[in-house]
């Protein structure tokens, strides 16, 4: 890989100022990156959900369409879940970004080759599945020219930023399933008992 960005920072950039965002995070180094970005009750970690986010995000956007909605998660994590990205560009939520995070590695079991490490290209995947807007982010200026997309309510929108596969500690976000379903509902107006 070339250029490439930190994790947090990218991750920090992208929640700055996130305003109604609703945010999903995929399973392990992603949801750790959104956690040490803030813990916020519009976050929803995902715990053993492997290949999930995306349609986590679809349903939510689907759900919420007046509200902004981003996926994010990592290369492993998506590649998982690649049949989403075709039901997500089939079903057209204006409201949703996936983002994926991508360092060409399985981060959590062992930094091994992922595909895209290998050649799979995310970019002409999304663009194949019917995605009208993608990018490639490995810099600060496209990671400034991507982030209000995010708010725009014109997507969707499939980003793949670029990151280091150089080690971050892990930030650990809550860990029961009940207690952040039932604090995003609870943000989201939703009775929760």
């Amino acid at each position: 890989m070339d250029a490439a960005l930190d994790r947090r920072a990218a991750v920090n950039a992208l929640l700055r100022d996130r305003g109604e965002l609703l945010v999903v995070s995929g399973l392990g180094s992603s949801s750790y990156d959104v956690f040490a970005a803030g813990d916020h009750p519009a976050n929803f970690y995902l715990w053993g959900a492997m290949g999930g986010a995306a349609m986590i995000g679809l349903g939510l956007a689907l759900a919420q369409p007046s509200r902004p909605v981003a996926v994010i998660t990592g290369d492993g994590e998506q590649l998982m879940g690649l049949g989403s990205l075709a039901t997500i560009a089939a079903k057209k939520p204006k409201n949703l970004a996936i983002i994926v995070l991508d360092n060409a590695h399985f981060g959590e079991t062992g930094m091994q080759p992922s595909h895209s490490g290998l050649g799979a290209n995310l970019e002409l995947i999304a663009t194949g599945a019917g995605f009208p807007a993608v990018s490639t982010i490995a810099d600060q200026a496209a990671l400034d020219a991507f982030r209000p997309k995010l708010h725009d309510l014109a997507g969707p929108h499939f980003a793949r930023v670029v990151i280091s596969t150089e080690h971050v500690d892990r930030a650990l976000p809550a860990r029961d399933g009940v207690y952040l379903k039932t604090r995003f509902r609870g943000h989201l107006g939703y009775p929760v008992s």
